[in-house]
C-alpha cells in the first residue's frame, strides 16, 4: 500500500480526534456544561493527577530513544514545563494548586494508593507503551495535543462560568499550557510527519494516536463510573 503524502498523513491523524478524542466523553461534556457535583469535579482532579505526574516519567523514556540531539534537547523542555526547576514552577505543581482549589490536600494527591484502579491501569498502560514502543510510535501517540487547545480555552472559560467555588488561581495549569502546547505541537508534527514515511510506519504512528485517545477515554470512564450517581 502506498505511503500518504505528508498532507494526507497529517489529515488522518487530525481526523482521530474527530471522533476519539475525549472532549466528546459524556463526563467532560457534562464538565463544560455545569452539570458536575463538586464531588465529581473534585474526584477528576484527584485521578487526573496520576495522569499529570506520569507525563515527565513518559517523556523521560522518550527522550532516551530520540535519534538527533537537537531534538533530545527540545524534548527535554517538556520533562521541564512539568517537573519544573528551581525558581520555575512547573505543571505538576499548578496542577497541585488546581487541587487545593477544589479541597484537596497535597498528601492526598500524592497518596498513589487511592488512585482509582481502572485510572492507574490505562496510565501504567501508556508508560508502558512509551518505553517498549518505537521513538517514533511514541511521539505520535503524544499527538492527542493536537486537539487540545480548543479544550483548554473552553475548560478555563467554562469551570469559571459555571464552578464559582474553584478560585480562578487554580486554573493556571491550563493557562500555561495554552502558550505551551503550540511549540509541542510543532515538534510533534514535525517528527511525526517527516520520519514516517513507509505505510507501514504511518499505520503504526495512526494505531499509536487511537491507543492514546483510548487511555484518555478509559481515564475517564473510571472516574465517571466512580464518582457519578447516574452512571451506577
Amino acid at each position: 500500500m502506498n505511503a500518504w503524502s505528508a498532507e494526507e498523513f497529517e489529515a488522518q491523524l487530525r481526523s482521530i480526534g474527530e471522533k476519539r478524542y475525549h472532549h466528546l466523553h459524556p463526563f467532560n461534556e457534562r464538565m463544560h456544561t455545569g452539570l458536575l457535583t463538586e464531588e465529581e469535579f473534585r474526584g477528576w482532579v484527584r485521578n487526573r493527577f496520576y495522569y499529570q505526574v506520569n507525563l515527565p516519567v513518559k517523556d523521560a523514556f522518550i527522550l532516551t530513544k530520540l535519534p538527533g540531539r537537537d531534538d533530545r534537547r527540545q524534548w527535554m523542555q517538556r520533562i521541564i514545563d512539568h517537573d519544573g526547576r528551581t525558581g520555575d514552577e512547573g505543571g505538576i505543581e499548578k496542577w497541585v494548586r488546581l487541587g487545593e482549589a477544589v479541597g484537596l490536600t497535597r498528601e492526598e494527591l500524592f497518596d498513589s494508593d487511592t488512585v482509582l484502579p481502572g485510572v492507574r491501569f490505562a496510565v501504567d498502560a501508556y508508560v508502558d507503551f512509551c518505553r517498549r514502543k518505537p521513538w517514533l510510535e511514541s511521539v505520535a501517540s503524544a499527538l492527542t495535543e493536537l486537539f487540545a487547545p480548543d479544550l483548554l480555552s473552553r475548560r478555563i472559560t467554562d469551570v469559571q462560568r459555571h464552578y464559582p467555588w474553584i478560585a480562578t488561581e487554580g486554573l493556571e495549569y491550563f493557562r500555561a499550557r495554552l502558550t505551551q502546547q503550540p511549540k509541542d505541537i510543532a515538534h510533534l508534527l514535525d517528527l511525526v510527519l517527516n520520519h514516517a514515511k513507509s505505510r507501514e510506519q504511518q499505520d503504526a504512528c495512526v494505531r499509536a494516536l487511537e491507543f492514546k485517545c483510548d487511555v484518555l477515554w478509559s481515564l475517564l470512564d473510571s472516574v465517571e463510573l466512580a464518582y457519578s450517581k447516574s452512571a451506577r
